[in-house]
């Protein structure tokens, strides 16, 4: 991959670059459901990883990890086992699209609602609009994407 991707945090604070990804990854485990406040974490290896703004601050979760995160808005970064590459979070890729995950892992702690989630509806057409103008008058204060 020739193109370096960019992302970062909702506020902006913290951006960062990859020169390239590795195997994308979704977390089951106990501590990463905490981390991310989720089912999962969606995780892709990061090799060549540059901060550009500044690094985050850090969580020691375990003995063996560190997770990085911005405390400005709280947007889970990293997730950094010691003596290995850091993994980042995928949604905070500028464009997370084309990095689906390829593996689950920690599938011990797995919520067992996980596996309906493709199965359940989503709103209606009358729902819908019945929502549309609280959704219509939302002005995002995320940083946009890209540098």
């Amino acid at each position: 991959m020739s193109e370096r991707l960019r992302g970062g945090c909702q506020c902006g604070a913290i951006r960062y670059c990859v020169e390239r990804l590795g195997r994308p990854s979704i977390c089951h485990c106990r501590m990463c459901q905490r981390a991310f406040g989720n089912a999962f974490a969606p995780l892709v290896t990061a090799h060549g990883l540059t901060w550009l703004t500044h690094e985050p601050k850090r969580f020691r979760s375990s003995n063996k990890v560190q997770r990085g995160f911005c405390p400005d808005c709280g947007t889970p970064l990293t997730y950094e086992p010691d003596g290995y590459k850091p993994e980042i979070a995928i949604a905070t890729l500028d464009d997370p699209r084309g990095v689906a995950p390829v593996i689950q892992v920690g599938t011990e702690s797995r919520l067992p609602w996980c596996d309906g989630l493709n199965g359940l509806p989503t709103r209606s057409s009358e729902e819908e609009a019945m929502v549309d103008e609280f959704l219509q008058g939302i002005e995002s204060f995320q940083s946009p994407t890209g540098c």
